[in-house]
C-alpha cells in the first residue's frame, strides 16, 4: 500500500511538471519534444517507477489527439512521454493515466504478438530523419515488449528482436513505462540534429486511438512523414555504440527418427554449434556473418489447403533472412484480396529449404543492411553444404534504393543463384522499381506512383526471350475513398534465380474502388464500407484466362470492433491445361467456367474472452457448386492464456465427381511472463492426411539471451491400420548468448 501510495504521489508530481513546462510545441507547427541529458553521475533503475531527478527535468510531449472515435477530439486520459539519455541509451518514461485502472486490459504477454485486444502504447522513430524508414515499438499493461523495423516502401518487419528492456508498473492513476534502448541497438546518423517520432495509445475498452502528431485518418502512426521531432544532442561528448560489435554464439542439440517414413534408420543424435557476428561498419550500416546456420527453433508452416491450379505462397519463418528483411522489400502490384499472386524477385525460402520445405545445410552467410547517405542496402551471400545427392549452392542478392524527395525512392535488384560443382549453372536476375508518393495530395491525403521492371537469365535456354516482368500501379490509399489501377506482364520464361513466381506467361489488371464513410457520433456504428476489386488476366494475346471480381456489398465496423462483410464474387476461369482439383477428378484442358459465389464473413473483438471469425461461402464452382465453411475460436481464459480453435470445411460437387476437404487447428499459448511462454500447435489436413504437433519453448533469460525448446512429431492416417501411425518425431534444444562490445 505504501508504494501504491508512493507511485501515485510521484505521478501526480510528473504531471504537475509536465503541466507547468514550456514544450518544444508550436500550435500549428511541427511538434517537438527535446532528450534530457543525464549527468555523468546520474543512472536509471529500471523499475517502472520515474523517481529519478533526470525525469523530473525533463519536458513531456503531451497534449495527444483523438483519431478514433472521435477525429480531432480531446482523449479521454491523459498521456505523457519523457526522454533522458546518456552515453550508452536513450531512456523513456511514458506516463498513461486512467480514471478506471481496474478495467485495462493486457491479456497478451508473448513477445511481439499483435495486441488487437489489450490496451498499448506504441511509438515510432526515425533515427536518420528520412520520413520514410524506421523503428516501431509497442507494450502493453502486462509489458508485452514488441517490435519491427520500418521499410522505405511500407514495409514492416516484425520479426526483427531489438536488445532493448523495459519495465511496466500498474498503479491507482493508470500505468507507466521505463524502457530503456541501447544505442548499440539502433542505427542512426550520428551528424544529425533529431529524429523523426510519433506516439499513439490505444484505450481498449473505448476502442479509442489517440496520436501525438499525425491523427488524420488518412496518415497515422507508420507514416513516418507525419512525425514529430526529437531533438537529441548524439553530437555531443560520450554518445557511443561502443565497439559496434555483437557476437551470438549458440549451441545445439537434437534428435529424431522417422518410423513412417524411413524404418531402417535409428534414432540419431546431435550436437552443433555455431556463431552470428553483428558489427556495424558506421552507425547506420550493418553487416552480419552467420558460420554453420541452425534454424531449430523455427515455428512450423501454418497449413493450406490449395484449390487452386497454382502453388501457395508461405512467408520466410528464419531469423537470420527475417533481420533486416525490409531493406531487400522489391516493389510489384499484387490484389489486396488474393496476395499469393505477387511476383517476387527474391523470396529467401529459395534458399535453404527443399521444395517440401525441408532444411538444408548452410555453412555460411553474410549479410550488409542499413542506409549510407541516401542509399538504403541490402546486400546477402549465401553458401549451402553438401549433403548425399544435394549440391550445394551460391547465392547472392544486392537490394539499393535512392530516397529522392520526401517519400520517394529509386531502387535496383541483382540476384544470382550458382551451383558449386565443375558444371556450375548460373541463374540471374537484375531489375529497378522506383515509388513516388505524396501524404499532402489535395490536403492530406495519399496519392503514389508505382512501377517495376524484371529480367533474368535462362542457362538452359539458347536462345533466351520473353524473360521480362513489369508493371505500374497507381494508388490513392485513403480512409474514405480508396481507389488503385495496375498494370503487371510476366513473360513466359521469366523465372527470378532466388525468386517466387505462381504463373507465367500473362497479363494482369487490376482496378479498385472502395468508399468507407464514417457515420458522425453514431452510437454503435463507426464505418460503413463499399467496394469493388478486380483481378482481369489474360494471356499474352489478350485473349481472357481468369476474371475475379470481388464485391463487398456492405461491409459494418462496430465500435465494440466487431464487423461483418456481405460479398459476391463473380469468377471466369480457362484452362489451358488438365486441372486434378483432387485424387482422380480431373477438369480438362480447354474448358471455360463461370461461377459466381456469395459470401458472408465477421468477426468478434478478441478482447472478449470468448471470440470468434467465420466465413461461410457458397455458389457455383467451376462446373458443379461449393460450400465452405471456416470457423476460427478464440478463449482467454485468463491473460496469458490463449487457446485457438480453427475448422475449414468445403464441399465440392463437379460433373467430374464430388469431394471434401477439412482443416483442423488447435493453437494453445501459455505465457508465464513476458520472457516465457509455451505454444502447442496442433493441425490435421484431409489432403494429406498428416496430423502434425509443435511444442515451442522460449525462455528470453535476459534480451538477447534466449533458451528454445522445440518438440515435433507427425502422424500419418494409416487406413489400413486404422489408426494414426508416427511418420517423424524430433526434439530439439538451442542456447543463444548474445555479448556486446
Amino acid at each position: 500500500m505504501r508504494r501504491r501510495f508512493l507511485l501515485a504521489a510521484l505521478l501526480l508530481a510528473l504531471a504537475a511538471t509536465g503541466l507547468s513546462a514550456q514544450p518544444l510545441q508550436v500550435a500549428g507547427a511541427e511538434r517537438s519534444v527535446t532528450a534530457e541529458r543525464m549527468a555523468d553521475a546520474e543512472t536509471i533503475a529500471l523499475d517502472g517507477v520515474l523517481d529519478e531527478a533526470a525525469w523530473q527535468r525533463a519536458v513531456p510531449a503531451t497534449d495527444f489527439i483523438q483519431q478514433d472515435p472521435l477525429l480531432g477530439g480531446t482523449p479521454t486520459e491523459r498521456t505523457e512521454v519523457r526522454f533522458i539519455f546518456n552515453q550508452n541509451s536513450l531512456y523513456m518514461g511514458v506516463l498513461c493515466f486512467d480514471s478506471e485502472p481496474d478495467q485495462l486490459l493486457g491479456n497478451t504477454m508473448k513477445r511481439d504478438e499483435f495486441l488487437s485486444a489489450d490496451d498499448r502504447f506504441m511509438w515510432v522513430m526515425d533515427t536518420f530523419l528520412d520520413r520514410q524508414s524506421g523503428y516501431f515499438f509497442e507494450m502493453n499493461p502486462s509489458g508485452l515488449m514488441a517490435d519491427s523495423l520500418m521499410g522505405a516502401g511500407g514495409g514492416q518487419s516484425r520479426e526483427w528482436d531489438g536488445i532493448w528492456d523495459a519495465k511496466v508498473l500498474r498503479s491507482d492513476l493508470g500505468w507507466t513505462l521505463e524502457i530503456e534502448i541501447p544505442f548499440r541497438t539502433l542505427n542512426f546518423d550520428p551528424n544529425g540534429l533529431a529524429w523523426g517520432v510519433n506516439f499513439q495509445r490505444t484505450i481498449r475498452r473505448k476502442n479509442e486511438e489517440n496520436l501525438w502528431t499525425g491523427q488524420e485518418r488518412n496518415q497515422g502512426l507508420r507514416r513516418m512523414a507525419n512525425a514529430g521531432l526529437l531533438y537529441i544532442d548524439i553530437q555531443g561528448e560520450g554518445v557511443t555504440q561502443g565497439l559496434g560489435l555483437d557476437v551470438k554464439p549458440y549451441l545445439a542439440g537434437s534428435g529424431e527418427e522417422s518410423p513412417g517414413r524411413d524404418p531402417a534408420t535409428p534414432l540419431t543424435g546431435s550436437a552443433d554449434a555455431g556463431v552470428d557476428l553483428f558489427y556495424n561498419l558506421t552507425p547506420g550500416l550493418r553487416a552480419n556473418l552467420t558460420i554453420n546456420t541452425d534454424f531449430a527453433q523455427t515455428e512450423v508452416d501454418q497449413r493450406l489447403v490449395n484449390l487452386t491450379r497454382f502453388p501457395l505462397f508461405f512467408p520466410e519463418k528464419r531469423d537470420f533472412f527475417l533481420d533486416g528483411a525490409t531493406f531487400f522489400d522489391f516493389y510489384v502490384p499484387r490484389n489486396r484480396q488474393n496476395p499469393n499472386i505477387a511476383v517476387q524477385p527474391f523470396f529467401s525460402r529459395r534458399i535453404g529449404l527443399d521444395e517440401s520445405g525441408q532444411p538444408q545445410k548452410i555453412d555460411y552467410g553474410t549479410k550488409l543492411t542499413g542506409q549510407y547517405g541516401q542509399q538504403d542496402i541490402g546486400f546477402l551471400h549465401v553458401r549451402t553444404g553438401e549433403e548425399d545427392d544435394v549440391i550445394g549452392e551460391d547465392f547472392t542478392v544486392l537490394r539499393l534504393k535512392r530516397r529522392v524527395l520526401t517519400q520517394s525512392y529509386l531502387g535496383m535488384f541483382y540476384s544470382r543463384r550458382a551451383e558449386r560443382d565443375a558444371t556450375s549453372i548460373t541463374e540471374q536476375t537484375a531489375g529497378a522499381d522506383f515509388r513516388l508518393a505524396t501524404s499532402t495530395f489535395r490536403g492530406s491525403n495519399n496519392l503514389e506512383v508505382n512501377g517495376f521492371l524484371l529480367w533474368n537469365t535462362d542457362p538452359t535456354d539458347s536462345d533466351p526471350g520473353d524473360n521480362l516482368a513489369y508493371g505500374v500501379r497507381l494508388d490513392y490509399p485513403n480512409d474514405r475513398w480508396e481507389a488503385g489501377m495496375s498494370f503487371t506482364e510476366v513473360q513466359e520464361d521469366h523465372d527470378p534465380a532466388v525468386g517466387f513466381t505462381r504463373r507465367t506467361a500473362f497479363r494482369a489488371y487490376q482496378p479498385r474502388l472502395r468508399f468507407a464513410p464514417r457515420p458522425a457520433q453514431h452510437d454503435w456504428l463507426r464505418q460503413v464500407a463499399v467496394g469493388v476489386n478486380a483481378d482481369l488476366r489474360t494471356d499474352m494475346a489478350n485473349q481472357s484466362l481468369t476474371r475475379r471480381i470481388d464485391v463487398t456489398l456492405l461491409r459494418l465496423e462496430l465500435h465494440s470492433q466487431d464487423n461483418v462483410e456481405l460479398s459476391l464474387v463473380p469468377t471466369y476461369e480457362s484452362l489451358e491445361d488438365d486441372f486434378e482439383i483432387s485424387d482422380g477428378i480431373i477438369l480438362p484442358a480447354g474448358s471455360e467456367y463461370d461461377f459466381t459465389r456469395f459470401r458472408i464473413s465477421g468477426n468478434t473483438a478478441n478482447r472478449r474472452v470468448l471470440s470468434a471469425r467465420t466465413r461461410f461461402e457458397v455458389g457455383s464452382f467451376f462446373s458443379g457448386t461449393r460450400e465452405e465453411i471456416a470457423v476460427s475460436l478464440g478463449i482467454r481464459p485468463r491473460p496469458g492464456v490463449t487457446l485457438r480453435l480453427e475448422h475449414e470445411w468445403n464441399d465440392i460437387s463437379l460433373a467430374e465427381g464430388g469431394f471434401q476437404t477439412r482443416l483442423y487447428r488447435m493453437v494453445a499459448d501459455t505465457q508465464f511472463s513476458p520472457w516465457i511462454y509455451l505454444v502447442n500447435n496442433v493441425q490435421f489436413d484431409s489432403v494429406s492426411e498428416v496430423l502434425g504437433w509443435q511444442s515451442r519453448l522460449r525462455w528470453i533469460l535476459t534480451p538477447g539471451n534466449d533458451l528454445f525448446v522445440v518438440y515435433t512429431q507427425n502422424w500419418l492416417d494409416d487406413e489400413f491400420l486404422d489408426r494414426f501411425a508416427t511418420l517423424d518425431r524430433r526434439s530439439a534444444a538451442k542456447f543463444v548468448f548474445t555479448h556486446r562490445f
